[in-house]
C-alpha cells in the first residue's frame, strides 16, 4: 500500500521504520506539513512547552548518529527532527503565553489574568523534575499528531528514545537555549529492503485492549 487512504489503512500501512531510502527526500511542501502539524498540536493549557529542531547539516547528523548508538536512520533519513523541551517553565513563560492568547484572539491582556494564574499556580506546585516530566508528556503528544500526520500523508516516520540526551543536547547547543532533547524521529522514505516492512502487524485484539463500561 503506497497511499494510503483512510486513517485505518495508514495505520495499517505504518510500521517502526528501521531502514531509509537515502534516495528518496520529503519535498518542501511535505516537510512544510509536518512540521506546521507539529505546531499545531495540542498541549495542556495550550502552553506550548516545547522547541522543533529540524537538522539538516549532514556533519551534524553524523555527530548525532555517533551520541545516537550509530542508528544508521539519524543520517539516512531524509530529515531529522529534535523534540526539545523548555528547561525554565515559569511566570514569564505563562505571561509571554498569555500575551500571545491575548493579541491573536484580540483580547484585553488583562481579562486573562485568572487563567494565567491558574497555569502559574499550577506550575509553581511542581519541583524542576516534575515539570520536565509534564513537558515532556506534552511532546509525547506532538510526536504521536507527527506519526498520524506521517502515516496520513505515506511518509514514515521512526521516532527513537535510543540516544544519549545530554551529549545531542552539547551537539546541538541546546543548554544556551535553556532547551533539553527529549525525542528525536526521522522522517523519509522507507526503504525497499527494510525487513520489518514485510512483517504482519502484531497488535492485541480489540477484546483484550478495549474495556466497555455500557
Amino acid at each position: 500500500m503506497s497511499n494510503p487512504k483512510t486513517i485505518l489503512e495508514a495505520f495499517t500501512w505504518r510500521y517502526a521504520t528501521q531502514k531509509f531510502d537515502t534516495s528518496k527526500k520529503l519535498s518542501d511542501e511535505q516537510l512544510n506539513t509536518l512540521l506546521e502539524v507539529i505546531r499545531l498540536s495540542p498541549s495542556s493549557f495550550g502552553l506550548q512547552p516545547w522547541k522543533f529542531i529540524v537538522v539538516r547539516n549532514p556533519e551534524l547528523r553524523v555527530k548525532l548518529r555517533g551520541a545516537g548508538y550509530d542508528q544508521s536512520k539519524i543520517t539516512d533519513a531524509s530529515h531529522l527532527i529534535i523534540f526539545a523541551v523548555k528547561k525554565n517553565l515559569d511566570d514569564k513563560t505563562v505571561d509571554t503565553y498569555i500575551q500571545s492568547v491575548a493579541q491573536v484572539r484580540g483580547v484585553a491582556f488583562e481579562t486573562l489574568k485568572g487563567y494565567g494564574d491558574m497555569i502559574k499556580q499550577f506550575l509553581s506546585s511542581m519541583s524542576q523534575e516534575a515539570k520536565m516530566e509534564w513537558a515532556a508528556r506534552q511532546a509525547y503528544i506532538a510526536l504521536g499528531v507527527l506519526i498520524t500526520a506521517g502515516a496520513v500523508e505515506g511518509i514514515d516516520v521512526g521516532p527513537m528514545e535510543g540516544f544519549d540526551p545530554k551529549k545531542f543536547d552539547e551537539i546541538l547547543g541546546l543548554e544556551q537555549m535553556g532547551l533539553e532533547t527529549k525525542v528525536i524521529v526521522a522522517v523519509g522514505f522507507r526503504s525497499d529492503d527494510d525487513f520489518p516492512a514485510s512483517l504482519t502487524k502484531v497488535r492485541f485484539p480489540k477484546e483484550e485492549v478495549i474495556i466497555e463500561m455500557n
